[in-house]
């Protein structure tokens, strides 16, 4: 494989890498939202952004941690007939279905900045006593999906070598 496929991967693996351990903490700052959410309805008045939080929070600690577990290859997988292929016919079908990967986050994609130009555009809120920006939750998915297209290009290019008969 040339050189740039193997630093292609190796940048890519390592940003998603860090934003996934960022992301990993995100959950507790999830509880420490819901835990407040808990605390002002018994003893104070209810908090009204707590529960729109605690839902953008879950958004970005699932969408910013979706390409780190691609890369840890911590999906869902049927393994009733995989576990017993061999690597070159693994790579076979996971190379298959990596481009099918790729052309639905390709259209979420485009779908999400869509999106998020009309956001902007109209400065959209939630419909919620709350009313926040949807925009930035909005942008922030448009990112995930952004990195979940480069873990999913850089695992193609993962298979491809496995496929050749050669190791990255």
């Amino acid at each position: 494989m040339p050189a740039w496929t193997r630093d292609y991967v190796r940048i890519v693996e390592a940003i998603n890498r860090r934003i996934g351990r960022v992301a990993m903490y995100l959950l507790f700052a999830m509880m420490g939202i819901l835990l407040w959410s808990s605390i002002s309805k018994t003893f104070f008045l209810p908090s009204l952004w707590t529960l729109e939080m605690a839902q953008f929070t879950l958004v970005a600690y699932y969408m910013l941690g979706g390409p780190y577990s691609l890369q840890l290859g911590a999906h869902v997988r049927m393994d009733l007939f995989y576990a017993n292929w061999s690597q070159r016919k693994k790579a076979w079908i996971d190379a298959f279905t990596v481009v099918a990967l790729l052309t639905y986050l390709a259209l979420l994609l485009y779908g999400g900045l869509s999106s998020t130009a009309y956001s902007l555009q109209y400065d959209e809120r939630s419909y919620t006593a709350w009313a926040p920006l949807m925009w930035p939750i909005k942008a922030l998915m448009c990112l995930a999906a952004l990195l979940m297209l480069l873990q999913g290009t850089a695992l193609l290019i993962r298979d491809i070598a496995t496929i050749r008969g050669q190791e990255l």
